[in-house]
């Protein structure tokens, strides 16, 4: 009895962050409420809290934060040293005059990119070199920004910044070729409806002749970098494929390369100063977001330590039958909005603890289950994702227009992947 009780006032002050959360509520705070709230109400003695929930737990996490620090430093010097933009502008020349094909192209390459680039930094010094090309070829301002902010989404499936994010829920899914089997998988089925998206709007993409040389390049006397660079952004998921290297050391080759091959380091001062400036940025990109992970993980110890506080309300109400979950899921995916409870970097981290908690699944399949709808809805379709806040400031589009035009398409992406987790991993 004692139990349910507890169960229940947990799960009550669940709904309340949620609630927080969705009407704007610092999600960091909230973790750290949150934290403090299920580490009273759950009974867990003093001692055991300071070091098995507020200390240990933030401890163990400094790997994957070490992860997230060179993946955000790769991505930086993908955009610094020029890379990214060469390929996007590349891009444009194969088949501009076929604009639903180069329309397509674009968003291929802008997901190729975004394989191992993250970050709002990232995002933006691509955007002000596509979107206005996307726009050139006829594209409506709200079609072409969804169509690239889709794009950008659709890698993120692979991309290892964001999966050593949720390993923290799910310890036992490890980067390499069975989730990436499933990641890959899952963000070409996104680049599918990205293309149905771009063919449904066909009618509006008109042809154009091919642009000067100064039409598709800010800086059109800048020195090019070499075509093999344009391989290195996929170049760290390769070397853990390939060769099943950990992160760490095949972002660091990977950031060498990239050196190396565009001429950074020819000359002791020029590599120290891009080195010193692309650390410098990355860490900024990401600073806030690392202090949110490490409160993150504080609220998660709490939920494990309470798992059977509220097991016997959740043997009740959560389907066991993993095609029953991922439909649901997958119903109720718009839920990811606004931070909201399906939103794993948002209100669904406490969806995802108590998950985790309850061992129902195999933990690849309860992976992808939260994994989803924040990558498909909120980080592809939603204003509260950083970088499509900016793109939409940015060009004054309209909030409504938006989430109109992008969220039925990041809804119908969601369905497709839980499927196919349910169909993976069961």
């Amino acid at each position: 009895m004692l139990n349910t009780i507890i169960g229940l006032l947990l799960l009550l002050t669940f709904v309340g962050f949620i609630i927080f959360v969705m009407r704007g509520g610092n999600i960091m705070i909230g973790f750290l409420v949150m934290a403090l709230l299920w580490t009273v109400i759950g009974g867990i003695p003093y001692k055991e809290a300071i070091n098995n929930i507020f200390s240990q737990p933030a401890l163990d996490y400094g790997s994957t934060i070490m992860v997230i620090v060179f993946g955000s430093w790769f991505g930086r010097v993908l955009v610094d040293t020029g890379i990214a933009g060469e390929i996007s502008e590349q891009t444009v020349k194969v088949s501009y005059k076929r604009p639903i094909t180069a329309t397509i192209l674009i968003c291929f390459v802008t997901a190729f990119i975004f394989t191992s680039s993250y970050g709002v930094g990232a995002v933006i010094a691509i955007s002000v070199i596509l979107l206005p090309i996307l726009e050139s070829l006829g594209l409506s301002e709200n079609v072409a920004i969804t169509a690239f902010v889709m794009s950008i989404g659709a890698p993120m499936y692979v991309n290892i910044v964001i999966i050593k994010q949720l390993q923290l829920f799910f310890p036992k899914v490890i980067y390499g070729a069975k989730y990436l089997t499933y990641g890959f998988s899952a963000m070409f089925i996104q680049m599918l409806v990205v293309v149905v998206f771009i063919l449904l709007h066909a009618k509006s993409i008109h042809k154009n002749e091919a642009p000067s040389e100064a039409a598709t390049s800010t800086e059109p006397d800048k020195k090019r970098v070499p075509k093999i660079a344009y391989i290195l952004p996929i170049f760290p998921v390769f070397m853990n494929l390939a060769f099943q290297w950990q992160p760490i050391p095949a972002l660091m080759i990977s950031i060498f390369l990239v050196l190396l091959i565009t001429g950074k380091l020819k000359s002791y001062k020029s590599a120290m100063k891009i080195i010193n400036d692309t650390i410098k940025q990355a860490i900024t990109d990401i600073s806030g977001l690392i202090i949110m992970l490490l409160f993150l993980t504080m609220f998660s110890a709490a939920a494990v330590k309470n798992t059977a506080r509220f097991s016997g309300i959740l043997q009740a109400i959560v389907p066991h039958n993993p095609w029953v979950l991922a439909i649901a899921f997958g119903i109720l995916a718009p839920l990811a909005l606004f931070r909201g409870p399906l939103m794993v970097w948002g209100a669904g981290s406490a969806t995802a603890a108590v998950l985790a908690a309850t061992g129902f699944f195999n933990q690849y399949f309860a992976f992808a289950v939260i994994l989803v709808p924040g990558v498909s809805i909120a980080i592809s379709t939603c204003i509260t994702q950083s970088w499509n806040l900016w793109i939409v400031e940015n060009y004054q589009l309209e909030v409504k227009q938006f989430l109109k035009t992008g969220v039925p398409f990041g809804w119908i992406s969601s369905i497709l992947n839980l499927l196919l987790a349910a169909a993976m991993f069961n």
